[in-house]
């Protein structure tokens, strides 16, 4: 058996365990410091938008293969900036494969666009007709795309909301699935602004696909906590214990599907930027990798913790950590765990398994006493029986009694 599979064989069992329900304001303090990072990027830097959202005209540029490196980059970035076009003074400028070259600027009139070409097709060296294709693009499609990306985003999370709800009947798990969502949404897309990579469908896609693989590792956690936590009353430990053993319990599950998970989307990620250099495929790595990574992050130490913290005033669980908290207490000197009866103390019929701190503390049990005593017979040992007449010296008061002698004395 293997370290991993031994470490997973403990955390199971509960022979090894990772404090992280009792340690959740130190998670909570390093998930804000991460969500802070992003939504400052958000505020300084801002989201690179790609064309398909701002509009714009693209050129796509055919060059031989040995052409298309950073100083090919380069030139056709500032040959577009040099024809004094206002739309075209900051153009996005990157390699597309091994042969292409890929400009995009803001929306541009007709002969503006040919403009451009024409420059681009002198600098290089190529066909402006047959080597440089140009497509506009117009700012309402990525306003439509952005618009259904925002519905489908509400209503995936209201079906949150009612899945957990039905599934669990706990509006608070509800509310920590949320939560740990918001919180992934939230550091991805601060990883955009903070790395200036473009927006585009591609990434929308992959920001949707991230809400279901968090919200899966989520469900399965939470899943493991009602199972634990099913006979509550009949356990030994409280609520939270229970809870964070669920994860215990998970916590080798969780980190091999993340591992299998990022593996392939890492390499798609690397292809994505350092062979194909731009395109669609890219966006799509870099918001599945990151938001992986913080869905596993978010389920283990952030939703069960704040589950269990919403949870903890609840009535039954705090009777049950009452109960958890006294038997460990008896448990530290089992043999001194002995009741004490003092005279008329009431006597009740109970098992020797019974708990008194198992009753409801609403129900009212009636003692339950002995019936009464029969009155003992005179002479049966148990009661003197009275004296007939007053006490008086008997006749061999004075006379020496017999006394007991030892065995090798006596018969002398």
């Amino acid at each position: 058996m293997g370290k991993m599979s031994r470490l997973g064989n403990a955390l199971y069992e509960g022979d090894v365990s990772v404090d992280f329900v009792g340690r959740k304001w130190l998670w909570y303090s390093v998930s804000a410091v991460i969500v802070l990072l992003a939504v400052g990027g958000l505020y300084f830097k801002g989201l690179n938008f790609g064309i398909e959202f701002e509009g714009g005209v693209e050129y796509a540029i055919s060059v031989p293969a040995d052409e298309a490196n950073q100083d090919t980059v380069d030139e056709v970035r500032t040959t577009i900036a040099r024809t004094g076009i206002d739309a075209a003074s900051a153009p996005i400028v990157n390699t597309a494969g091994t042969d292409t070259i890929r400009a995009q600027t803001e929306e541009l009139t007709n002969d503006q666009a040919r403009e451009i070409s024409q420059a681009i097709a002198d600098a290089i060296g190529v066909d402006a007709e047959d080597d440089i294709s140009t497509q506009d693009v117009g700012a309402s499609w990525g306003e439509q795309v952005a618009q259904r990306a925002l519905t489908g985003l509400v209503v995936f999370l209201i079906l949150v909301v009612l899945f957990i709800w039905a599934y669990f009947r706990e509006w608070k798990m509800s509310v920590a699935a949320l939560v740990a969502l918001i919180h992934d949404v939230t550091i991805t897309i601060g990883i955009y602004a903070l790395s200036g990579f473009e927006v585009t469908p591609a990434t929308v896609t992959g920001l949707l696909t991230i809400l279901g693989f968090s919200l899966y590792d989520t469900v399965v956690v939470f899943d493991k906590v009602r199972e634990n936590t099913r006979n509550l009353r009949q356990s030994r430990r409280t609520y939270s214990e229970l809870a964070n053993l669920a994860v215990n319990q998970t916590l080798v599950r969780s980190i091999n599907t993340s591992i299998v998970a990022l593996l392939p989307v890492g390499a798609i990620l690397y292809v994505g930027v350092v062979s194909l250099g731009t395109g669609s495929l890219k966006d799509l790595a870099l918001s599945l990798f990151v938001g992986m990574a913080a869905g596993a992050y978010s389920s283990i130490f952030i939703a069960t913790p704040l589950a269990v913290q919403l949870k903890a005033h609840e009535q039954e669980i705090t009777q049950q950590d009452a109960r958890a908290k006294a038997r460990s207490r008896r448990g530290v000197d089992r043999y001194a765990d002995v009741p004490v009866f003092t005279e008329g103390s009431p006597m009740r019929d109970q098992d020797e398994d019974h708990d008194p701190l198992e009753d409801d503390d609403d129900e009212t049990v009636a003692p339950v006493t002995a019936p009464p005593r029969r009155p003992e017979a005179s002479g049966s040992g148990r009661v003197v029986p009275g004296a007939k007449a007053p006490l008086r010296d008997s006749g061999a008061a004075k006379r020496s009694q017999p006394t007991r002698q030892p065995r090798s004395k006596r018969g002398k």
